[in-house]
């Protein structure tokens, strides 16, 4: 399969440097791209007794939506001048959930959103990320918030379990590997016994599509595997890692945790998840 659809979620502030990466992307590979802007829909605040005159919740509503007009109106000169086929849309932001957006993107390649980054005024972004990740069956580029806004696809590294999630990763992402120059998989010694070579059936599956794949072995100190990730990630200049999205449901809400996490919070390059 080849990538023909993007959506991405623009920023409402700052650079948009997913928006730009999936820009990018979509001249690279003639795809079709989709920004979408949230728009924060307005709650009556608990501590109240009753809910908020209509009329000042039209005028956040209006607010809202004019903050992600002009999100959106950058996306749309990006689209302009790369010259590849887009569309821009809002959508919905209730309590952090984003059915629409999650029913646009179940219909697509690839999704794309920008980190959630410290002192970010993006609504609900951490929720956002969580329901792409889990709810839609499509892989998820996350694209750091010191990116460069550009597509870059010299060196790829996978983070290798032989986990199911793992495994899926590695499918949702073999289009974009496709586009590498070469492929590390990555496998972070946690003191787990593999019979025979670890990562060998991996690197064979991948290099039956023309890939050329290397097997890495790393330490994990004191078992941190994010850590040991992100230390390969700088030390042989990956540009994008691909890894299983691990969590689980707490209340209702999916809850990521352990190397998913780790990478969230510190990652350096994008991360292409699957789950």
């Amino acid at each position: 399969m080849q990538i023909k659809d993007i959506v991405v979620v623009t920023d409402l502030s700052g650079d948009q440097k997913a928006a730009r990466l999936a820009v990018d992307l979509a001249a690279k590979t003639d795809a079709h791209v989709t920004g979408m802007a949230p728009v924060l829909e307005p709650i009556t605040p608990a501590y109240l007794a009753g809910p908020l005159p209509a009329d000042i919740l039209d005028r956040a509503r209006a607010a809202s939506e004019e903050i992600a007009d002009k999100a959106l109106a950058v996306f749309n000169e990006m689209v302009r001048v790369q010259g590849v086929s887009g569309e821009a849309a809002r959508f919905r932001l209730i309590e952090g959930a984003a059915s629409g957006l999650v029913n646009r993107v179940r219909m697509s390649d690839l999704a794309v959103i920008g980190q959630d980054a410290p002192n970010s005024e993006e609504p609900g972004r951490a929720a956002v990320i969580e329901g792409l990740l889990f709810e839609t069956g499509v892989p998820l580029m996350v694209v750091p918030y010191i990116a460069d806004g550009s597509f870059h696809a010299n060196h790829m590294m996978v983070a290798w379990d032989g986990s199911v999630t793992a495994s899926r990763a590695v499918h949702a992402a073999l289009p974009l590997m496709k586009l590498a120059d070469k492929i590390s998989v990555v496998i972070v010694d946690s003191g787990r016994r593999y019979s025979g070579e670890p990562g060998a059936d991996l690197a064979l599956y991948l290099s039956r599509h023309g890939l050329k794949v290397s097997i890495e072995q790393v330490p994990s100190a004191s078992g941190d595997v994010a850590a040991a990730l992100l230390n390969f990630v700088s030390d042989r200049s990956v540009d994008i890692a691909v890894m299983g999205g691990y969590g689980h449901s707490r209340f209702r809400e999916f809850v990521v945790g352990g190397a998913t996490r780790g990478m969230l919070d510190a990652m350096t390059v994008p991360v292409v998840m699957a789950h």
